[in-house]
């Protein structure tokens, strides 16, 4: 029994058909083609990181930051009244708040009566010097009486003594009586208490005369080479009314710079204390960007380079214009309220940010305002190679 489908012996196989080559011819131009682009495309990348992409370093670690002006008053007294809220805008010297000024007013009239006080005494002091030249010239026409009545005692003394030998002598002749002798003996010890009251009238005018001239020498040292306007008492008591009226002109804060009021942290009637922290007044047309780096990204960078900068606020609507103004002083860890401890077994080097300076465009900053805090894109041209590097930026201090 034949199979039908079993072939023929004498019929040969057919050849399978052989494939075609054109197909695999054609892909090679498509594969040099894309060698061709994909060349291309890294030549462009290269050229662009070479000559383009190299001038520049970014980074989106930046902030917005601002030289805060922290209100605090100088006194301590109550809070009469508030004239700002938080987010409100104010101008330079605007009023934000008042204190009660009852007890400077009565400082400061108190300081005027010791002022007014401290001149009359040292008027007083010059009038008593006056007076003490007079008294001393006074004093010295009383010596030289003293001194004249001393020498007619002494002169009576020495006659009364010279009178009583004469007497003596012719009492033992019998010539004088004892009655003429006890005279003259009388009229002796009389010249000699006359003598000694002399001696020392003559000795109280002159200690009076040493005390008025020692009181004087006192008080020229109060007013010597000095006028009312410039004597001590005067000037010391002028710097009382000063500070009186210093204090009193600061129960009125104001705005020390243009911005918009942030932290407010007072009420009517609140007692505050000189130095507490009452509110804060944020400078928004004089922000800056602290840019934080890469360590690595720094060696290029030099004060007065270009910046070019986004705000996450406006994405890429606002493009900022600005310049490295300078290099803070440390890294951020460096300042960090628990700073790394490097010196240890299990240290891992982490790359270290250092922030750096952008000061912006005023115009552009007024075009576009930006808030304290908000998130920026930096980007700097590093080709302007010719300014500061940032490491030597800082001008040293000079030698005394």
């Amino acid at each position: 029994m034949q199979h039908a489908d079993l072939p023929h012996p004498d019929i040969a196989p057919a050849t399978p058909a052989q494939p075609q080559d054109k197909p695999a011819a054609g892909r090679k131009p498509l594969f040099a083609a894309l060698g061709a682009v994909v060349l291309a495309g890294a030549g462009a990348s290269f050229a662009y990181e070479h000559f383009i992409g190299s001038r520049y370093v970014s980074t989106d670690n930046a902030y917005t930051n601002a030289e805060v002006a922290d209100i605090t008053p100088a006194i301590t007294a109550i809070v009469k009244s508030v004239k700002v809220t938080d987010t409100q805008a104010v101008r330079k010297g605007d009023v934000l708040v008042e204190l009660d000024d009852t007890d400077m007013r009565l400082a400061l009239a108190q300081a005027e009566a010791e002022l007014g006080s401290a001149e009359r005494r040292v008027r007083a002091y010059m009038a008593t010097d006056d007076g003490f030249n007079a008294q001393i010239v006074a004093r010295g026409a009383e010596m030289a009486q003293a001194q004249a009545q001393l020498a007619s005692a002494q002169s009576d003394l020495d006659r009364a003594q010279l009178d009583l030998k004469r007497r003596e002598a012719l009492a033992k002749s019998g010539s004088v009586s004892g009655e003429e002798l006890s005279n003259a003996q009388a009229a002796f010890t009389a010249a000699q208490a006359r003598r000694a009251a002399a001696a020392a009238v003559a000795e109280q005018v002159k200690a009076n005369r040493q005390a008025t001239s020692g009181a004087q020498r006192a008080n020229a040292v109060l007013v010597s080479g000095t006028t009312v306007d410039t004597n001590p008492e005067v000037l010391l008591a002028r710097a009382r009314r000063d500070r009186a009226r210093v204090d009193l002109e600061r129960t009125v804060l104001r705005a020390p710079v243009d911005g918009v009021v942030a932290k407010r942290a007072v009420q009517t009637g609140q007692q505050v204390s000189a130095g507490s922290e009452l509110m804060a007044i944020v400078p928004t047309q004089q922000m800056h960007v602290d840019a934080n780096f890469k360590e690595g990204q720094l060696a290029t960078v030099r004060i007065g380079q270009p910046v070019e900068l986004k705000a996450d606020l406006y994405g890429g609507q606002v493009v900022y214009h600005g310049r490295v103004v300078g290099l803070a002083g440390g890294t951020g860890s460096a300042f960090a309220a628990i700073p790394a401890q490097n010196a240890t077994g299990n240290w891992i080097k982490v790359v270290q940010r250092v922030p750096v300076r952008i000061e912006l465009n005023a115009q552009e900053l007024a075009r576009s305002p930006l808030q304290l805090g908000l998130s920026m894109e930096a980007s700097i041209d590093t080709r302007a190679d010719d300014g500061t590097a940032t490491a030597h930026a800082a001008t040293p201090a000079r030698q005394l």
